[in-house]
């Protein structure tokens, strides 16, 4: 399973470079980046979560929205972070339950393989998102599906 959660981030990381360079050819890029920044500081903070850091809770899933030209830099990093942390954990420790408190004041769990999961997931909604956007400034998105993914890592 482990080999399988590294191969989604590593599918993330060619599809999701290839939304920032097409926001970069928005005219409006706005709503884009946002979204796009939206992507990181959700990595951040559900990693913040795993590793229990104290200001976790304070850490907006929204905010801060990044300046264009720094997508690309702070994408890198926060990819850069799980890959290092699923080479490293066990088909144990994907296991493991994470427990939070959510904004809403309730408490969840997860195991560490759902939330990577997820976190691809969401991933996919919000270049879909970011593609719409795209169409909507007459721009086409690249063919960024999971199929071209595989033929070209053949």
């Amino acid at each position: 399973m482990k080999h399988y959660l590294i191969d989604t981030f590593r599918f993330n990381d060619w599809a999701n470079k290839q939304s920032v360079e097409l926001i970069r050819q928005m005219p409006q890029p706005e709503g884009a980046v946002r979204l796009f920044s939206h992507l990181i500081t959700a990595q951040n903070k559900w990693m913040a979560r795993i590793n229990r850091d104290p200001d976790e809770a304070r850490m907006a899933w929204f905010e801060p929205p990044f300046p264009l030209d720094e997508l690309g830099k702070r994408w890198e990093e926060s990819l850069g972070v799980w890959l290092q942390d699923l080479e490293r954990v066990t088909e144990d420790g994907l296991a493991r339950e994470l427990h939070w408190t959510a904004a809403d004041g309730n408490s969840y769990s997860s195991t560490i393989h759902d939330v990577v999961l997820h976190l691809n997931y969401h991933s996919i909604h919000h270049r879909a998102q970011i593609s719409q956007l795209a169409r909507g400034q007459n721009l086409e998105p690249p063919f960024i599906d999971y199929i071209a993914y595989v033929r070209i890592k053949k």
